[in-house]
């Protein structure tokens, strides 16, 4: 897998973590553990840093990206994702913070200074316009998104069960990749 540093600084990968073979994965990179990237995932950490928690899962064909530091944002703005995050096949990711337990479904951009609180949900194909705060426990749809109603306790647990089902099957590719090799 293309493990790349930047500037001298290697990405860093639990072990119990699963990064597919086909992900590309450059720089001030974190990946905690039982966490798992799946084929086609492009990971950039150079003019910024990436922190991504554990149990969390980055789907097929997404892409994670910074911001470079700027007049307006001196530091710039990592990419921080938190602890259970489910990041959907094809989703753009832009120096944006996911809280615990959010979710971006296929397809969505979620833009420069968006913060996803815990619980909460962009929906597939959405567009989150620079700076929004997606609030707990919110699903937004639409481009731009917007709020459209509050999750129920189904979609919590529909959440919480997409959680389980990506750390289970990492566990399982990484132990087959494990002896394969």
């Amino acid at each position: 897998m293309p493990i790349e540093p930047y500037r001298g600084i290697l990405p860093t990968i639990d072990p119990t973590a699963y990064v597919h073979p086909s992900a590309i994965i450059i720089g001030d990179v974190h990946i905690g553990a039982y966490s798992s990237i799946w084929p086609g995932v492009v990971i950039r950490g150079d003019v910024n840093f990436v922190r991504i928690g554990a149990r969390s899962n980055i789907q097929d064909g997404s892409i994670l990206h910074v911001t470079r530091p700027t007049e307006e944002n001196p530091n710039g703005i990592p990419l921080l994702i938190e602890d259970e995050v489910t990041i959907g096949h094809q989703v753009s990711l832009h120096a944006c913070h996911l809280r615990s337990r959010s979710m971006v479904g296929i397809g969505a951009i979620v833009l420069d200074g968006v913060v996803v609180e815990e619980e909460a949900m962009v929906g597939a194909g959405s567009l989150v316009a620079p700076g929004k705060r997606v609030a707990s426990g919110e699903l937004w749809l639409g481009s731009p998104a917007k709020p459209v109603r509050l999750l129920d306790e189904r979609a919590r647990q529909a959440i919480a069960a997409t959680t389980e089902n990506y750390v289970r099957l990492a566990t399982e590719f990484r132990q087959a990749l494990q002896t394969s090799g």
